[in-house]
């Protein structure tokens, strides 16, 4: 066996097909986003970022670097250890306390990514209930998929949103086995949102747990930003919620809440959990800024609603198609994997804007696309000049098609 050949046949076929990822080398500047410094063949250019998941620019608030730098001097740059040996930091605890208020839920775990929060959680709740079956939305996260995959646990992928699909699935299962429900609230490529009422009634009707993943809602909708859930006022009927610290927030880091009961047990049982270094203080205590300003603050989230409303109005103006969404996602879809690297790269050349391509496996082969988030930081200035270099990108792209 030939490894290295191995390896570099299978990056070729990615290279070949389009798909390959080249990583933007960017260094955020603070205080400026959503400037940043693209450095790219030994130059440096400052850019305007439409791609982030920073998505209110929390990531520059100054309560947020000051909190961060204030117990990186006091506490030091990491926590020590995991959480069950000398890793438990003072900020770790408020932290969890925090986000278990802004869910309305009894306690909260913190993890060290979003990807961990959902793959661990999902694993250990999975494999430990007797016989349980897990009915999963076709569009679920990987961190997701892999949670339940680790489980080994009997699974059921429905199509998505199908509320109907569901049923059907659960129908097969007597009310007193175990099941768990596993949906996003808003998902990441489309934008769309979940039936998530639905879901809930079928929980109650089949005796399920519900799991959803906030990560693209908290922050961002809802009372204080507690999500999607709060926006609909069914923050009560989900078990459990799962959300990111990395996003809206602006740090990183991932969540659950629910009732004391399953935060223990996760807890308990998680091996993602247990055998991971907890998260660093300093990281902790920004994330805990993050959230308590976002509780009490409304203006970024107002702002940015006009923002994303400012956006959809000039790019439908232009003519520029893009999937309608009620939510701040705007994927503007490419088709192929090369036409969407062509534009990526034309947008970062050309015109200093930086969108990443997104491809397979995050998305269809055939529904390759930018995708577009506005944040509150985005001027009309901006705005225009993203309407102009895509349509201009649009036009040359797909007349050399023609061509």
């Amino acid at each position: 066996m030939n490894y290295q050949r191995f390896f570099q046949d299978c990056l070729q076929e990615l290279k070949d097909e389009g798909r390959y990822r080249f990583f933007a080398n960017l260094e955020r500047c603070a205080s400026a986003f959503p400037h940043a410094i693209c450095r790219k063949d030994d130059e440096e250019k400052k850019v305007v970022v439409w791609c982030a998941n920073d998505y209110l620019g929390m990531g520059q608030h100054p309560k947020v670097i000051k909190a961060m730098t204030d117990v990186a001097n006091r506490d030091g740059a990491g926590a020590g250890g995991t959480r069950n040996i000398s890793g438990t930091n003072h900020y770790h605890v408020l932290l969890e306390t925090e986000l278990a208020e802004l869910h309305q839920k009894e306690a909260g775990l913190i993890f060290t990514s979003g990807y961990v929060s959902n793959e661990a959680t999902l694993s250990a709740l999975a494999q430990n209930l007797p016989n349980c079956v897990v009915f999963s939305d076709k569009c679920n996260h990987a961190s997701i998929i892999h949670g339940i995959r680790n489980s080994r646990a009997e699974k059921h992928v429905f199509r998505h949103n199908d509320v109907a699909h569901l049923r059907e699935l659960l129908s097969q299962y007597p009310k007193e086995q175990a099941k768990i429900i596993v949906f996003e609230s808003v998902y990441s490529m489309d934008g769309d949102i979940a039936p998530i009422a639905e879901f809930c009634d079928l929980a109650d009707e089949f005796n399920a747990l519900t799991f959803i993943d906030e990560v693209h809602a908290v922050g961002m909708y809802g009372e204080q930003g507690s999500g999607m859930c709060s926006k609909l006022g069914l923050n009560h009927r989900v078990d459990i919620i799962e959300g990111t610290l990395g996003k809206a927030f602006g740090v990183v880091g991932g969540y659950i809440t629910s009732s004391s009961a399953l935060i223990d047990f996760v807890r308990s049982f998680a091996s993602g959990f247990i055998f991971t270094t907890s998260m660093p203080p300093p990281v902790a205590a920004a994330a805990l800024a993050s959230v308590q300003h976002l509780r009490h603050s409304n203006t970024e989230r107002e702002q940015h609603l006009e923002t994303v409303a400012m956006v959809k109005r000039k790019l439908t103006a232009a003519g520029i198609p893009f999937l309608p969404t009620e939510t701040h996602i705007i994927p503007i879809i490419f088709g192929s994997a090369s036409a969407c690297k062509q534009a990526s790269d034309r947008l970062l050349d050309q015109f200093g804007i930086y969108a990443q391509p997104i491809n397979y496996p995050t998305v269809p082969r055939g529904k390759e696309r930018l995708r577009i988030t506005p944040s509150p930081f985005h001027t009309e200035e901006m705005i225009d000049d993203l309407v102009f270099a895509l349509r201009s990108v649009w036009d040359s792209i797909f007349m050399d098609k023609a061509a």
